[in-house]
């Protein structure tokens, strides 16, 4: 009786072990930048986005020019200021001063304009990259039976992983999925991936 006891003792423990193992989910982790970074369309969007600020820069710095022409003007035109001259001097200096803050508007304008025009532009270029990221983590997390991947990349908040020990590096795979040689490394800096 008491053999048949441990019998039932030894069987249900390797029921129990059983449902354990096969509860037991698997964890993988990836370089969510170095995929990123490996992507032909990031260097060119990259360049695209360079391009694009130094063209808004040549603009602003072209109308901050003029600004600065036109206050040397008009503060040189103030040091002629005198009793004889006056009112029509004033009335110069008053429309010089109308025209600065005109001009000093516009440049303001378009310093704003130009930051939500970048920011849309890299949008554009980087939000079609992450979701082929996304979608290529999700093919082969599903592919090797993963439960979770987690981004070991420093990505600043969010990113609490500060350990591993072991799981599956899916960093190479992903690339292949992207159709990038799995030892591919970044050719230079690229445009960082954020988290959704």
């Amino acid at each position: 009786m008491r053999k048949l006891i441990n019998v039932f003792f030894v069987a249900g423990g390797l029921v129990l072990a059983g449902n354990v193992a096969s509860a037991q989910q698997k964890i993988a982790h990836l370089n969510s930048e170095e995929i990123f970074a490996t992507l032909p369309e990031a260097k060119t969007a990259q360049t695209t986005l360079e391009t694009l600020g130094k063209q808004k820069q040549a603009e602003i710095t072209k109308m901050t020019t003029e600004f600065q022409t036109k206050l040397k003007a008009a503060q040189d035109k103030e040091r002629t200021l005198s009793e004889a001259n006056k009112e029509t001097v004033t009335k110069e200096l008053q429309s010089a001063n109308l025209e600065l803050q005109e001009l000093q508007k516009r440049i303001t304008d378009a310093n704003q304009k130009a930051d939500q025009e970048l920011r849309q532009k890299q949008a554009d270029l980087l939000n079609p990259m992450r979701i082929k990221i996304d979608n290529a983590i999700k093919t082969v997390a599903k592919e090797k039976g993963l439960s979770y991947v987690f981004d070991t990349s420093d990505q600043g908040a969010g990113n609490n992983v500060v350990f591993w020990d072991g799981g599956d590096d899916i960093t190479g795979a992903v690339k292949t999925k992207l159709g990038i040689s799995a030892t591919a490394k970044p050719a230079a800096a690229a445009p960082a991936a954020t988290k959704k």
